[in-house]
């Protein structure tokens, strides 16, 4: 509006001026009243545009009209402005209606007069002359309307083409400016993701070259995205890389198939570590696959923490040797290997002989490194292909493959690795400057019985390993059946020895000491077993199976409380005797041993001088120190202390000085043939030398004949026991005997007396 009103001012002024400088009033009038109409129809803008342009449109016809009164055909230049006016402002409807109003106006003015529209000779007012000056103009503006109405079609098609382009312009812009945004964010997401991406590009052969690497990646791998683009992803593997796991990943991308594995990779630098991969194949939509998306996560303190768990499930923590339950595992595997006639393999089941002694003596730290020796020993002896466990504590067990399908063949092999293993622990080993020896009892099982178990394997190995620890050690010994006897006979004497105090079974019996009169100077207690079907067994029977199973403790201090009930006993009919009592080294060793015998002798009222306790030379030996001052605990009591079977034990004599003693007791086998044997006789006479410097007394035991107690009368004339002066009793028998001689003699050159 602005611009018509612009124009309608540019032309109406100089109009108007004219027309008034003319003398022509009308057509002034007509410019000022169309003025004022454009001007009002600019100010109106509350009106909407389509009853403004009809305003318009009216204001055209109404100087259109004006005109053709006044001026004749100048109206007709606004009478052609209506239909192209309203075919651009409108339409094409309203354009023919003011089309049809023009010519309608026309033919009333020119009929009427008011108009000269005079066409050659016709009269300006005849209706042909009006007529056809009249269908000419309707004529040109209809071809006016048309093209200004189909032009401005066209125009108004290609707008809006032009809005609809610009339209989806925007939006692909704005698509694109969110795909951008996105493509920013996974960018930039990818880039702060703690796992390795790579994107693999499809191509022939068997090279698929990388072109991206994230951020990530280039931490975790040490390359920069510019040195890993375009290589394959092998150059991050190397030689501990399985190449199982590679195959899979190489086999799912020829299928196209996504795929997830496990594998070591290889820094820059050349630190291995652990990742998982994950692939997954990436195709356009309906298109072929063109790349692979790789996530890599780093793995390694997971399968580090796996490891450990592993090796703390199946490995000594101590020797990184397989445990009992890693062990079990692969044993089950060569039984039933054995028993499907794949091949015989064997078990040995193996005990250092003494260990306790260096560890009791150096200490854990010294048996710690002893038993790490011994493992890194026993695995560079045997073949690859077979096993060396640690059970616990100084057992070992080895565990042989592939000796195969004959038996003897087998068993022969199995005895020689036994035996090179015997011989490879018996080399010399350095511990802190110190020189240690050692070795082991070996015992050999084979899964030569249809019927064998793996419990079975184990517990005959066992067997044969306390056989030949018992044959003396530091040897190799082969399960045999009767073995397995002897085990079930020892376990059915602990079985019932356990019971044996309860039931009654146990009793005491007094062995005679006699002085170099020959009177009685003291008893020695023995042990005596009766078992239920009436056998009695003799103590080196059952002793030894008390020891192994700990059942000397409690029967130790059983034998403490009658031994001193006993003496009570004796003390009663006027023959107060000091008792001898054999104290294990088990049952001395216990925390509470020096209070066990301190509450005895008190609840009992026993003189504490009365109890001589006889110990081993080895229990000395072991931890002197402990030992000694135990002892010496005692001896402040009261009690007395003699060294039982000695001379046979150690040739160090050191701890002779050092322990409280009251006593030396020769060990029979010293007198047995004496005084005709020149060894055994200068023994005994070194022995008698030795302790009368010490100021000890001697008694000799197992003195069965008279020369015996001869010989020891004319060399130092020692105490004695033995047969020729009375067997063991039971109490009552012992004190009935002395009771028949109130002032016994026993002379050494009598005769061994009958066992009571």
């Amino acid at each position: 509006m602005s611009t018509v009103r612009t124009v309608a001012l540019v032309a109406a002024v100089p109009s108007a001026a004219l027309a008034i400088h003319h003398g022509v009033p009308a057509v002034a009038l007509m410019d000022v009243i169309a003025m004022a109409w454009i001007l009002a129809i600019s100010r109106l803008e509350q009106w909407s545009h389509r009853v403004r342009v009809w305003n318009f449109l009216a204001m055209l016809f109404g100087v259109a009209s004006g005109s053709m009164i006044s001026v004749g055909a100048l109206g007709l230049c606004y009478l052609m402005g209506l239909p192209i006016m309203a075919v651009i402002l409108l339409g094409m409807r309203e354009a023919f209606a003011m089309l049809a109003l023009s010519a309608a106006s026309m033919m009333v003015l020119g009929l009427s007069g008011h108009s000269d529209l005079a066409v050659a000779d016709f009269a300006k007012d005849s209706l042909a002359g009006v007529g056809i000056f009249t269908l000419n103009f309707t004529c040109v503006g209809v071809f006016i309307t048309l093209s200004c109405g189909t032009l401005l079609k066209g125009l108004s098609k290609s707008l809006n083409d032009v809005r609809g382009f610009a339209g989806s312009l925007e939006e692909g812009q704005a698509a694109l400016h969110a795909a951008n945004g996105e493509l920013g964010l996974t960018s930039a997401a990818l880039a702060s993701l703690n796992d390795m991406v790579l994107i693999v590009k499809v191509a022939e052969g068997s090279t698929q070259p990388i072109i991206f690497a994230n951020a990530a990646f280039e931490r975790h791998s040490g390359y920069r995205a510019d040195e890993i683009v375009g290589h394959s992803m092998r150059v991050l593997h190397g030689p501990d890389t399985d190449p199982a796991a590679v195959e899979l990943l190489v086999d799912a991308m020829a299928r196209r198939a996504p795929v997830r594995t496990q594998l070591m990779n290889y820094t820059k630098a050349g630190t291995p570590c652990w990742v998982e991969v994950e692939m997954v194949p990436f195709a356009s939509e309906g298109g072929p696959i063109t790349h692979w998306v790789v996530v890599g996560r780093d793995i390694t303190e997971q399968r580090r923490s796996a490891e450990a768990i592993r090796q703390l499930a199946f490995f000594d923590v101590l020797t990184g040797l397989p445990n009992r339950r890693l062990l079990m595992d692969r044993l089950n595997v060569m039984v039933a290997d054995a028993h499907a006639g794949n091949g015989l393999g064997a078990l040995l089941y193996l005990d250092l002989d003494n260990f306790k002694s260096v560890n009791d003596a150096r200490g854990h730290a010294t048996g710690d490194a002893l038993l790490k020796h011994v493992a890194a020993r026993l695995s560079a002896t045997v073949r690859k292909c077979d096993t060396v466990a640690r059970l616990g504590g100084d057992e070992f067990v080895v565990l042989l493959q592939d000796l195969g399908t004959d038996s003897a063949a087998a068993t022969a092999a199995a005895l020689a690795l036994a035996g090179q293993v015997g011989a490879a622990l018996t080399h010399p080993v350095e511990i802190d400057g110190q020189t240690y020896q050692s070795s082991g009892s070996i015992g050999v099982a084979l899964p030569v019985r249809p019927t064998h178990t793996v419990q079975d394997l184990l517990r005959e190995a066992d067997t044969a390993m306390y056989h030949a620890k018992s044959a003396g050690r530091n040897g190799v010994a082969l399960f045999e059946t009767t073995m397995l006897a002897e085990a079930e006979n020892t376990l059915t004497l602990e079985r019932d020895l356990a019971h044996a105090v309860d039931k009654g079974q146990l009793a005491l019996h007094l062995q005679l000491q006699v002085g170099r009169d020959g009177a009685p100077i003291g008893a020695e207690v023995l042990l005596r077993w009766r078992r239920a079907d009436g056998v009695l067994l003799p103590p080196d029977v059952f002793i030894p199976v008390a020891e192994a199973s700990g059942l000397i403790v409690p029967i130790g201090a059983w034998v403490l409380r009658q031994s001193l009930k006993a003496w009570l006993e004796l003390e009663r009919i006027g023959y107060p005797l000091p008792l001898s009592i054999n104290v294990s080294p088990r049952q001395f060793r216990e925390p509470d041993f020096v209070a066990t015998v301190r509450a005895a002798l008190m609840e009992t009222g026993v003189p504490p001088d009365q109890l001589i306790l006889e110990v081993t030379e080895g229990l000395l030996v072991d931890d002197l120190d402990e030992t000694a001052a135990r002892m010496r605990e005692l001896a402040q009591l009261g009690v007395r202390f003699s060294i039982d079977d000695f001379g046979t034990g150690y040739s160090n004599l050191a701890y002779l000085r050092k322990m409280p003693l009251y006593e030396l007791k020769i060990d029979r086998s010293f007198l047995r043939d004496t005084p005709h044997d020149i060894n055994g006789t200068a023994i005994v006479q070194s022995i008698l030398a030795m302790a009368g410097h010490l100021g000890l007394r001697v008694m000799a035991e197992g003195v069965e004949t008279a020369a015996q107690a001869r010989f020891l009368e004319a060399n130092g004339a020692p105490c004695m026991q033995g047969y020729l002066f009375g067997r063991p009793m039971p109490l009552d028998a012992l004190i009935d005997r002395l009771a028949e001689h109130k002032a016994p003699r026993m002379a050494p050159s009598l005769e061994p007396e009958l066992a009571v």
